[in-house]
């Protein structure tokens, strides 16, 4: 429990207001978990959670993989009592049902911290994760009492509404092309348009990820390079080779289009993958990937397009 405890500190570096209402369970945007915040908290600009006026103040959440619920159980019943050192974790019920809670003393560079953390069942797809970091100075209005009332009432949706995942994106979205999945890998950053879903996994059918990627090069020739060299980072491909890669003009503006063929999954499908890549300003460029199965290919094409043909700058 204490290494997932320390997913806290690492989340906080990596993460990106609105008063949050006392009495209602608030989810912070494109994800599936949610608590009803302590008063004066307000939803963080800067990651996915909550944090007082002064930063004193940090409720991060997140979502981690669904059998690490099942792991962290496990684990706690396997370490006899008492050997699991300072932190000693509580199995406590919750308005998502039974989870695990830990509370410990902690220092950051040289003030001393409180941090808690809880873990609830979501789903077989996911966990639900919330670390809480209580500066010292505000430890007397955000007491262990008050912040293990706030954690019990965590909840768990089973979905995001497309809309509110829509909404995040640095861009406009008109188009979904029928695709019957839509997932927030990043939120505000990346969303993934499917075919499948997480049970029966993606790769088996048509899907897109829509995003932004940076460090573009403003020359012609510098772009095409840019190109392929990012097509070369798409994961899950396997055998890949570059089948086309030249300029286009997308909506009016410059872009690139690059096509792979490769095989993908566990049972190795042959898929054709498309790259488009729609340059702006400040070395930004939007990002659009749609991979499919070869023998469906005829018929994804056009729905990628269409979905590439709907995205607008905000």
């Amino acid at each position: 429990m204490r290494q997932i405890a320390r997913l806290f500190a690492i989340a906080l570096v990596f993460a990106a207001a609105t008063p949050a209402v006392a009495a209602d369970t608030v989810y912070p945007r494109g994800i599936r978990v949610g608590v009803t915040p302590m008063p004066g908290l307000t939803e963080s600009q800067a990651f996915l959670g909550f944090e007082s006026a002064g930063h004193g103040v940090k409720v991060l959440l997140a979502e981690l993989p669904g059998p690490a619920f099942g792991e962290v159980e496990a684990a706690f019943k396997a370490v006899p009592e008492g050997a699991m050192g300072k932190v000693k974790p509580e199995s406590i019920e919750t308005a998502a049902g039974k989870a695990y809670y830990t509370a410990e003393d902690a220092v950051v560079g040289t003030d001393k911290v409180r941090r808690y953390s809880l873990i609830v069942p979501g789903s077989k797809m996911f966990s639900g994760y919330i670390a809480v970091q209580v500066a010292d100075s505000e430890a007397q209005t955000y007491s262990d009492e008050a912040v293990k009332k706030m954690l019990t009432s965590v909840s768990v949706r089973q979905q995001v509404p497309i809309e509110e995942q829509i909404a995040q994106m640095p861009f406009s979205i008109r188009e979904t092309a029928g695709f019957k999945t839509v997932r927030t890998l990043a939120p505000g950053a990346a969303l993934l348009f499917a075919d499948g879903n997480e049970e029966t996994g993606v790769e088996g059918a048509p899907f897109m990820v829509l995003g932004l990627i940076g460090s573009v090069p403003d020359q012609t020739d510098a772009r095409a390079r840019f190109a392929q060299q990012a097509a070369a980072t798409i994961p899950g491909l396997r055998e890949a080779r570059i089948t086309t890669s030249e300029p286009m003009r997308i909506d009016g503006s410059a872009g690139f289009e690059t096509r792979i063929e490769a095989v993908s999954g566990k049972d190795n499908t042959p898929v054709t993958v498309v790259q488009w890549l729609r340059f702006g300003s400040a070395s930004v460029a939007m990002r659009v990937i749609g991979s499919s199965p070869r023998d469906q290919w005829s018929e994804a094409f056009p729905r990628f397009r269409k979905v590439r043909d709907g995205l607008k700058g905000r």
